[in-house]
């Protein structure tokens, strides 16, 4: 099987050491649930996973498939020690899209709805993501009729449209999966939680609105209120008002040379946010898996991800 391109291809030394690298990671950490944002093989990620302890396991897309072997567009799936109770693709809403200018709009990569029946806290809609990357949204040269092509303004202009057309699809993306997954939560009452890869820091313009919990012209009481039950709180900032360490420096999840990232996430309802009185339970621990990437040994880690991993560990409230 080859990823991406022919030049990708694994050696069966090379996929067992692949599997070996997820089995460690599930072995040493042990999570209850787990997102997975780039699945070429599913039905081998599916039979690793039974074999380590998950028994439930979901994933509603397929990867595109070239010349038998080589395998693009990856999807998202998750796996959970508990049960799964109902699986859905998430859609982008229409109507909503036509209002920002958009028609017939699809995300580059279908998120995935898992409901999952979770000890003490019951049904609870388990949301995995993988949005839009920075990279540009187009590759091929602008026309000549925009700018003369093959010439440094042409390269120099084109980078610019790309980059901001993908920062476009993908703050698009965030904010019509949040529209999705608020309206389920008005229809189910369930509880929520959105975790995946999401291509950029969530301060940023595009993803801040996932977290933005400000409605104008309405008292701070009121949001409380009214809007605390819909909004989604990042679980590194519930562990670190957990801890009361507000000024700990976040892990990041990706590294580029010398510079380092946050692009991985967990977000929460107010069920396990600890300020909120109506909780069970709350963010106890939060650490970033990231030997493999910062002190890493070949023969262990040579195939494993180039992201860190979040991990978030929820106890019930004392």
């Amino acid at each position: 099987m080859a990823y991406y391109d022919f030049q990708n291809i694994y050696t069966t030394e090379q996929w067992h050491k692949k599997q070996a690298w997820i089995t460690r990671f599930l072995d040493k950490n042990q999570p209850d649930i787990i997102g997975f944002q780039e699945v070429f093989s599913s039905e081998s990620l599916q039979s690793l996973l039974e074999k380590a302890g998950y028994p439930y396991y979901a994933v509603i897309d397929s990867p595109t498939v070239i010349d038998d072997f080589i395998y693009r567009s990856p999807v998202v799936a998750i796996a959970s020690k508990f049960p799964i109770t109902e699986i859905a693709t998430v859609t982008a809403d229409q109507q909503a899209a036509t209002l920002l200018g958009l028609h017939d709009f699809h995300f580059s990569r279908k998120p995935l709805r898992a409901t999952i029946n979770i000890p003490h806290v019951g049904l609870t809609d388990c949301y995995i993501t993988h949005l839009k990357s920075k990279r540009s949204l187009f590759d091929d040269p602008l026309p000549n009729t925009i700018v003369p092509s093959d010439t440094a303004l042409s390269r120099f202009v084109g980078q610019r449209l790309g980059s901001w057309g993908s920062a476009m699809l993908r703050g698009t993306e965030a904010n019509l999966l949040l529209l999705a997954i608020l309206k389920q939560r008005e229809s189910s009452t369930r509880p929520m939680l959105l975790m995946g890869d999401f291509n950029d820091e969530i301060s940023s313009s595009c993803l801040e609105q996932l977290i933005a919990g400000n409605v104008f012209g309405m008292s701070d009481s009121d949001i409380e209120r009214l809007i605390g039950y819909y909004r989604l709180y990042d679980s590194w900032n519930l562990f670190t008002q957990h801890t009361e360490q507000p000024n700990l420096p976040r892990p990041p999840t990706h590294y580029f040379g010398a510079k380092t990232s946050v692009l991985d996430y967990i977000l929460l309802s107010q069920e396990f946010n600890a300020q909120f009185l109506g909780s069970l339970f709350e963010v106890s621990d939060y650490h970033t898996e990231n030997k493999h990437l910062i002190n890493s040994s070949f023969d262990e880690d040579g195939y494993s991800t180039d992201h860190a991993i979040p991990c978030v560990t929820l106890s019930l409230r004392s």
